[in-house]
């Protein structure tokens, strides 16, 4: 059986990795890496590989096992090269990123951690003696958002939508085509192009790197890098006149009322929020404001049942505007 994966988005991951576990992971058999989700790496743990539809252990052979007696365990020395070399050994940026719990790497894969808190004036500075690490492999999917896009536009006009789902059901994946196929144009017959603004906080939509994005989002798509969401948001419409500005993960109130001013300056707006279901988002007081308001004029609720990107359904903007989930 071959293996080691010799492109794609889990090579880019392996690639950051230090060198003894990089050699362990080019092990993998390229079927199985082809459907590799997550690497979770734990101090004196077993090594945890989530793939699609299966969760796994990394042996102390180099095989896939279920049993964790028999996986290889990295130690704290491990982790800590680990976290030094996805940093880039740059003392700064890791401060800055420990501080919101991640670390981004080149093509948008996303790493989270876990550790011991610093914390001061009742308030998370950073993050110390870091026992865990999750990394998310980021894929690009030509295609992903063809189940939604006959929802979303209608008279030749994209609607603002609001994609809810919890983690690892496909929300970035989605938005990150759906921007391409906003951009190209040509969705349906005599469809244009539009002007699509990204605003990229995590740098997990469009997997920049020094600001050029390393995804394929259409000839039309401008993107703002590791600009927080609501400043970005403002940017946007002030400087970059998007027909469409798409983000990702929105939660906090200043996101809400970024959102809002777009909507009402003319722009249409793409988002996700993390989520269960219609009911679950709909209580959060960020959120709820946009129901009331009636910005969202189809909220898409997304699942992992079939698979990530399962769409489980599609509402209207009469069916959330005003909605009380109580």
């Amino acid at each position: 059986m071959a293996v080691g994966p010799t492109t794609g988005p889990v090579l880019e991951v392996i690639e950051a990795l230090p060198q003894d576990l990089r050699e362990r992971l080019m092990a993998i058999p390229i079927d199985l890496a082809g459907r590799l989700e997550e690497i979770r790496i734990r101090a004196d743990r077993p090594l945890q590989l989530v793939l699609a539809g299966e969760d796994t252990f990394l042996g102390l052979d180099g095989r896939l096992t279920g049993r964790a007696d028999e996986a290889f365990r990295p130690d704290r020395e491990v982790l800590a090269r680990t976290v030094a070399r996805l940093s880039q050994w740059s003392v700064y940026a890791l401060e800055e990123e420990l501080r919101q719990g991640y670390l981004t790497l080149r093509g948008g894969h996303r790493v989270g951690l876990a550790g011991r808190g610093t914390v001061e004036a009742g308030r998370l500075r950073a993050l110390k003696d870091i026992a865990s690490l999750n990394i998310r492999i980021s894929r690009e999917v030509r295609g992903a958002s063809q189940a939604i896009v006959p929802h979303l536009l209608e008279l030749g006009r994209w609607r603002s939508a609001l994609l809810v789902g919890p983690p690892l059901s496909g929300k970035t994946t989605i938005l990150r085509d759906l921007a391409r196929v906003m951009s190209e144009g040509g969705a349906t017959p005599g469809v244009r192009g539009v002007k699509v603004g990204i605003v990229d906080e995590r740098s997990e939509i469009a997997g920049s790197v020094e600001g050029v994005p390393q995804r394929d989002l259409g000839p039309r798509t401008d993107v703002l890098d590791a600009v927080p969401k609501a400043e970005g948001m403002v940017m946007l419409v002030r400087s970059l006149s998007p027909e469409v500005m798409v983000t990702d993960e929105i939660g906090r109130e200043e996101d809400a009322t970024a959102v809002l001013d777009a909507t009402r300056s003319g722009v249409t707006v793409v988002a996700s929020a993390h989520g269960s279901g219609l009911e679950d988002v709909a209580r959060r007081p960020a959120t709820r404001l946009l129901f009331e308001e009636g910005v969202f004029e189809r909220v898409v609720v997304l699942s992992r049942r079939l698979g990530p990107g399962t769409v489980e359904s599609v509402s209207t903007g009469e069916a959330t505007r005003g909605w009380d989930p109580h």
